[in-house]
């Protein structure tokens, strides 16, 4: 049966037709080249046109731009179901209270932002009312990316709709009380509503990319049926000039993500003035999308324009708003129909004379008002064509005015973004434009009041059926309650414990292997996500490819060159390893997805993103707090770490620093495991903590950061006794002592106790050695696998002595009665193991790699930085000379013997 509200394809044309006859015989020639020749012949005689027209100076869109029109004509827009003059009043309601919100909050100095969800409303609503399905349906419901300068307007709707008070919204940016409202979308601050962070700007189109696509990745291999789900994201104009914003285009488009539509608020500004005062940012982001491969759809102007449209015989009106540039529309919004006349009509014989045929009235309804993402009509024929499109992502370009219906102070002006508040008497102005009932005196002391028809008003239950046929509210988090996963059997993680005897193995192969190990798990394996951008081979986990597969859309369409290997590059449809390429962000937005698919999905998925530690925190570090925001879980793997141990690589691959970036972010527990089994042991408490049963007060919401090294080095058994475990999980144990490593000090020998994490143990193994056979010093070692939750945990016990309990920091409690001076090491900055300085009741000192790195060998790199074992003696001696407890000599031989 024929859908009558349909686009045929005679009504795609906006212009018309002066000579149909004409245009029909160049048709009939277009089509018998194709019967004669084949299609592609006449698209090479299409393309050899086009450019000799365009090289002739026929004014003719580009290749890959539309005229400057609405892509679906006034004719071929299907009906809006529903109540149009409900929605408005619902509309007009939230417009209403989204400013007395930021305006009110204004006494407080807090901030908000007014005018951009003034130019969106109707592109909310209208999703809310007809498309956005709600999570307490079949599946997984929609996936909504809500612009952030926009989320005044969500917390209107939600205290129109009752899940939100008065209170909340006087609390709008002020959350220390227990009952506010943050100012942006932030799932941390308010899970049950936020489900995905969209400020910094740029990240949420980048998410929203690989959050459809991790979707059909859940699809595709059987843990989850997520077809149904669509992704929304809301954008903003001048949010498209991040880079983030566009990194991703082409992966939407070739993998065919039509589960995916961009909503591009097109207001034509940015924060301090227009998106593109000199150009057109709609066309512009027109050929972008176009030329990524998506299907383009712009609603830019209201029904007031089509009487223009119907008077332009000549086409002179296309012509003339396709090189009208931005800025010149944002002053058409503000000036008089005079102007407009003089500057707009006048530029060309034919217009001047339609515009003898248009009242001012006319024109300022057309030039101030009418904008196709303000009409319901428009913005729903737009949202229609988008979901109902195959085989690729939709981008729709609304144009809107950014503080429409905020009164002439507000209307496109360059400031707008930064006006906090409507004075009393614009707000009556607006609420008799809107046709609100708020009378005069509901203004007390000058303060706005907010708006509400009542609990069960027409308007209530009209919102509240709609979104119940929908699936629920929206926007919403829900977590969904799921049974812990069972832990992986045990072998996987003692498999390490023995050591690996004579043979040298790196960390980083160390944490491959025990994936390997634990992906063959029965009951979790499958649950797990391999992340990599394009350096598996560098991580040695190539063996991973032929066993698990890489995910892709279309399998594997050619044969591998390396087929008949054993451990051949293998794509396959329900492949479980995504391998990016080379994009850390696009593989952060993986991990996002997949970190929080427990809570969109109601599936819990392990996801571990390996990469050159480098190119981590120094590079995504932002999308990694948007990862916290998320309460995202999982492991990121800082692979080929620190800053001496990638060698002849040089300074911007050497990382010293990731461990200072990632102690900012809360949610993330960092970690600097030395040992094959220490990374075991980390793993095994992380899947404990993160997917299995949590201990009392114990925040699931983490994820774990481990660096891991590519120095092959000899890996020793687990150390026997109490506190082994406990002390890798809270960041501190002793590895042995001078006399369990054989090294049989002297009586009273001095001693001091030397402190190293990751690889720098080794050097530090062999300072132990030097000091007692060289200098008659006893040192005990110990292994440091996270300066930073020492640091936390002591933190921790400093707040509590504030609210009068006594709690001792673990680190002091470990480091007590040690005898003689703390030397820590690291081949981090000296600033990673100082965390911990302050609790450390001992003499402190510390060794570092401070500085940038260079290309050298290892033992250049230590050498040159002063970490090596040599070092360690020299440093060590030293600090023991201060406390008089060796010659001050020694220090001085010392140096010289080791050629420092």
């Amino acid at each position: 049966m024929t859908d009558p509200n349909a686009i045929q394809p005679s009504e795609l044309d906006q212009l018309p037709d002066r000579d149909p006859e004409e245009t029909a015989e160049w048709q009939a020639s277009l089509d018998a080249v194709a019967k004669a020749a084949g299609p592609h012949r006449a698209a090479y005689l299409m393309r050899r046109t086009l450019e000799r027209a365009e090289g002739t100076g026929i004014a003719l869109p580009k290749l890959l731009e539309t005229d400057y029109v609405n892509t679906i004509p006034t004719a071929a827009e299907p009906a809006v179901p529903g109540d149009e003059a409900m929605e408005r009043r619902i509309t007009a309601w939230n417009r209403w209270n989204a400013a007395a919100m930021v305006t009110r909050g204004s006494k407080y100095g807090v901030g908000g932002h007014i005018a951009t969800f003034a130019s969106a409303a109707w592109l909310y609503e209208t999703g809310f009312n007809h498309f956005f399905r709600g999570k307490e349906a079949d599946g997984s419901g929609d996936q909504l990316y809500i612009q952030g300068h926009a989320s005044p307007g969500i917390y209107a709707r939600a205290f129109l709709d009752g899940r939100l008070n008065e209170s909340h919204l006087d609390n709008f940016r002020r959350e220390s009380g227990g009952n506010g409202l943050p100012s942006y979308p932030h799932p941390r601050r308010l899970p049950w509503l936020w489900e995905f962070p969209t400020v910094s700007m740029g990240l949420g189109p980048l998410s929203a990319i690989y959050q459809a696509r991790f979707n059909r990745y859940l699809t595709a291999r059987g843990i989850k049926d997520v077809s149904d789900s669509h992704v929304w994201a809301f954008l903003g104009d001048g949010e498209m000039d991040e880079p983030e914003s566009t990194a991703a285009l082409a992966l939407a488009s070739r993998e065919g993500l039509d589960n995916l539509t961009f909503v591009i608020n097109c207001n034509l500004q940015r924060l301090d003035g227009p998106v593109r005062a000199n150009f057109k940012i709609v066309q512009e982001l027109e050929a972008q999308f176009r030329g990524a491969g998506w299907n383009v759809v712009k609603s830019l102007w209201g029904s007031a324009w089509d009487e223009l449209f119907q008077l332009d015989t000549t086409g002179a009106l296309v012509r003339r708003l396709r090189e009208v540039p931005d800025a010149q529309v944002q002053t058409y919004q503000t000036r008089d129909a005079a102007y407009i006349r003089e500057d707009f009509f006048g530029k060309d014989p034919a217009l001047v004379e339609m515009a003898k045929l248009l009242s001012d009235d006319k024109i300022l309804e057309c030039f101030h008002l009418s904008r196709g993402g303000h009409e319901a009509r428009k913005v729903y024929a737009a949202y229609k064509a988008a979901v109902e499109f195959k085989g690729a992502p939709t981008v729709i370009l609304a144009q809107t005015v950014k503080g429409y219906t905020l009164g002439e102070g507000f209307a496109s002006k360059n400031a707008n973004h930064q006006m906090k508040k409507l004075s009393v008497d614009e707000f009556k102005a607006m609420r008799d434009l809107l046709e609100l009932p708020i009378s005069d005196s509901q203004f007390v002391d000058g303060v706005v009041p907010y708006g509400h028809p009542g609990a069960d008003s027409p308007e209530v239950r009209y919102l509240q059926e709609r979104r119940a046929a929908l699936g629920g509210p929206a926007p919403a988090r829900r977590v969904h309650p799921v049974a812990p996963l069972p832990a992986p059997a045990e072998k996987a993680f003692t498999a390490f414990d023995k050591g690996s005897g004579s043979q040298n193995v790196a960390t980083t192969m160390a944490f491959v292997r025990l994936v390997k190990d634990l992906v063959r798990d029965k009951e979790t394996g499958r649950r797990w996500v391999p992340i990599v951008p394009d350096e598996a081979r560098t991580f040695g986990m190539e063996s991973l490819f032929p066993s698990l597969g890489i995910y892709s859309p279309k399998g594997q369409t050619y044969e591998p060159v390396d087929r008949d290997q054993l451990m051949y590059y293998k794509e396959a449809k329900n492949g479980q390893i995504l391998n990016e390429g080379i994009t850390e962000a696009g593989s952060m937005a993986d991990f996002i997805a997949a970190s929080t698919a427990y809570a969109t999905h109601g599936e819990a998925m392990i996801p571990f993103y390996i990469f050159y530690s480098m190119f981590g925190w120094q590079r995504t570090a932002d999308q990694m707090w948007q990862l916290g925001d998320q309460l995202g879980r999982g492991f990121l793997v800082g692979a080929t770490a620190g800053r001496t141990t990638l060698t002849g690589e040089g300074l911007q691959h050497a990382d010293g620093h990731s461990p200072v970036i990632a102690a900012t972010n809360p949610a993330a527990l960092t970690y600097d495991p030395a040992f094959a089994y220490e990374v075991a042991t980390i793993v095994k408490d992380g899947l404990r903590r993160m997917y299995g049963e949590a201990a009392p007060g114990e925040d699931q919401n983490v994820f774990y950061y481990l660096t891991v090294y590519n120095e092959p080095l000899p890996q020793p058994a687990k150390p026997q006794g109490l506190g082994v475990d406990e002390g890798i999980v809270k960041g501190l144990y002793r590895f042995n002592t001078a006399e369990s490593a054989g090294l049989s000090p002297v009586a009273n020998a001095p001693r001091i106790q030397l402190l190293g994490s990751g690889t720098a143990i080794h050097w530090t193994l062999q300072a132990q050695k030097l000091l007692a056979e060289e200098w008659g010093v006893a040192a005990d070692v110990w292994s440091a696998t996270s300066w930073t939750e020492l640091r936390r945990d002591a933190l921790e016990a400093d707040e509590a002595l504030l609210r009068g309990e006594e709690r001792v920091p673990y680190v002091r409690q470990a480091l007590h009665g040690a005898e003689g001076p703390v030397l820590a090491v690291s081949d981090y900055m000296r600033q990673v193991p100082d965390q911990i300085a302050q609790w450390v009741e001992q003499d402190w000192s510390s060794l570092g790699a401070d500085g940038f790195g260079l290309s050298d060998t290892r033992e250049g790199a230590r050498r040159h930085f002063g970490v090596d074992a040599e070092s360690i003696v020299v440093a060590a001696l030293a600090q023991l000379a201060r406390r008089g407890e060796v010659k001050a000599t020694a220090v001085k031989e010392a140096r010289e013997k080791y050629g420092l």
